[in-house]
């Protein structure tokens, strides 16, 4: 369709959302996955007002096709109650279905556990491929994440990640030697010269990491280990804001520093999902759960001094 007088000047993702009557996050997803072209050519940036005459094209995605559970998937229950989950996931296993990833992820292993979380969007909560999903974290990151398992408590927890009443805290190995403790206040978007990373641009969508120096090391690296509290949760956002202030995530292959594993030993980012804090959705009794270091993040660590 041509982009008429009255959408001249509109931001692209809320042109989407007005013209298919989807809301702004929905028109942001299809966005990003490069749904939408302008005259012709796939623009992922959202916010890129409109010029009336311009040729707007969506693509919609399929019917997505049903998950089929998989007993195999590693990984731990922290916490069960009928209305959530804390799960425990190992590093290597993706949290949902994405591009590349059809099978083998942590959503097909909780439907083999937990079959009536399937039902959730149809009931308005969430979204087919990641049923009872609120929040994620990296495929190649453990640690915790919260899963619900109701409608309501679909809706509370999202508001409650929202809202940043959801304490999140990381342990992550940087290198370098930041200051004993800071706050990284940087916009995180989609970078416009390498479309599969995230980058601190003056476009993106407000991003706050709060950090504390637990310890630090000479050798083999100056490095210093870190306890990192999100107050909002963006993609990849640690391991951009680490590396934007100059001290990126040990082992971080995308952002960090060449020959960690060589020297280090680290096969993955060195960046672990380790307490976890909210109130409960049904009753706003406070919980809070606490994961222990892997094996293999513990390695890193015990060669260094």
């Amino acid at each position: 369709m041509l982009v008429p007088r009255s959408l001249a000047g509109q931001r692209l993702d809320r042109a989407v959302a007005l013209l298919l009557n989807v809301s702004r996050a929905q028109a942001t997803g299809l966005v990003s996955d490069g749904r939408v072209k302008v005259d012709g050519v796939a623009v992922r940036i959202r916010h890129q007002p409109l010029r009336e005459g311009q040729h707007l094209e969506v693509t919609l995605p399929g019917r997505p096709a049903a998950l089929a559970p998989d007993p195999s998937v590693p990984y731990d229950v922290v916490l069960e109650d009928p209305d959530l989950l804390v799960i425990d996931k190992p590093p290597g296993v993706s949290v949902h279905p994405g591009a590349g990833q059809a099978s083998g992820t942590l959503v097909h292993g909780l439907l083999a556990r937990y079959p009536e979380l399937a039902e959730l969007p149809s009931a308005g909560a969430g979204d087919p491929s990641r049923p009872g999903i609120v929040h994620r974290i990296d495929r190649d990151t453990s640690g915790l994440l919260v899963v619900a398992r109701t409608p309501a408590a679909y809706h509370a927890l999202r508001q409650a990640i929202d809202e940043h009443r959801v304490e999140r805290t990381y342990l992550a190995l940087v290198h370098g030697q930041p200051e004993d403790r800071g706050l990284v206040d940087a916009p995180i978007g989609r970078s416009l010269r390498h479309p599969d990373r995230m980058a601190v641009q003056a476009g993106g969508r407000p991003s706050r990491s709060w950090f504390e120096v637990l310890a630090r090391y000479d050798e083999p690296r100056s490095l210093a280990l870190l306890r990192v509290t999100l107050e909002t949760g963006r993609t990849h956002q640690i391991r951009v804001h680490m590396a934007a202030i100059g001290h990126p995530v040990v082992g971080d292959r995308r952002y960090g520093r060449a020959g960690d594993q060589r020297i280090l030993g680290a096969a993955r980012q060195w960046l672990h999902a380790s307490e976890l804090a909210l109130a409960h959705p049904a009753d706003s009794r406070p919980f809070w759960a606490k994961s222990p270091l892997p094996a293999d993040l513990r390695a890193v660590l015990e060669a260094c001094r």
